[in-house]
């Protein structure tokens, strides 16, 4: 199939769980260039791949070598380093005119307990990582609408997620795996996820997008079932409980609904994981 020219695609944090997973859904499709923190093979052969730390080098250097039109914010790291890094992206951004795709989370409304969260409810954290995520997406605030897509993300899962792998491990070694039941969350899959980021660009679109289940789930007994379909019946479970009341922490659609076919229920996501 031909790449696109569309658009010259560049994933900051593209060698982690998600960035990656963008990269090998966008590759074949778009022309598509990532980087990458720790020197692995598959990374430094790959010429699409630039070597960044984010605590070291400066993301310029690699926007003027790639020229994007298209940017995608996967990083992971030190929260003022992010920070940095991400304001220098703004200039770009702003300068060329080009679009920015950035990953944030679920937790950017830990602090409202009583309910879910949509997408024009007002963000407020408690956590040091929702209000670094806050912090970004209120810098994105300032760029035209047109330009800007903030994914809201739950917890991902998924067969080689590091969440899956923690609990594969946890099993082998006979370790308590923490649960907390008064959490109702939804969730998503990293294979669902990049297929609704690819629509997202092909379609033009542009604003906030909650990327979770439509149905919301008790932590724990997501977990359970999860462990249960690794083929586990009598997994060792730590109950933590950090509230007596059932607390929300879950992203749900209202005004940016996806087409049905990239719309997601937390079954699914078992089903991809029975062994």
């Amino acid at each position: 199939m031909p790449k696109s020219d569309k658009h010259r695609i560049l994933i900051f944090g593209a060698s982690g769980f998600l960035g990656n997973s963008l990269y090998k859904e966008l590759c074949p499709y778009f022309n598509t260039f990532g980087t990458y923190k720790t020197s692995k093979r598959e990374f430094e052969k790959n010429k699409h791949f630039f070597q960044y730390d984010i605590e070291e080098d400066d993301v310029f250097e690699i926007l003027n070598a790639v020229k994007p039109t298209l940017i995608i914010s996967a990083l992971r790291g030190d929260f003022s380093a992010q920070t940095i890094a991400h304001s220098h992206m703004l200039e770009y951004i702003k300068e060329k005119k080009i679009k920015f795709i950035f990953l944030s989370s679920a937790n950017v409304f830990d602090a409202y307990s009583k309910y879910p969260s949509y997408e024009n409810d007002k963000t407020l954290s408690h956590s040091v990582y929702g209000h670094f995520k806050i912090k970004i997406e209120n810098m994105l605030m300032r760029i035209p609408k047109k330009q800007i897509v903030i994914a809201r993300l739950p917890m991902v899962f998924g067969s080689h997620s590091p969440r899956i792998s923690e609990l594969r491990q946890a099993l082998k070694e006979g370790e308590s795996i923490e649960v907390f039941p008064n959490l109702i969350m939804n969730v998503t899959t990293d294979s669902k996820l990049t297929q609704q980021i690819h629509y997202i660009i092909n379609r033009n679109k542009s604003g906030v997008f909650h990327l979770g289940s439509n149905d919301l789930v008790h932590h724990d007994d997501f977990i359970k079932e999860i462990l249960n379909s690794l083929g586990s019946m009598n997994p060792i479970l730590k109950r933590v409980y950090t509230t007596n009341d059932d607390r929300y922490l879950a992203v749900l659609p209202q005004e940016n609904l996806l087409p049905k076919h990239l719309q997601l229920y937390s079954h699914e996501i078992l089903k991809e994981l029975e062994v």
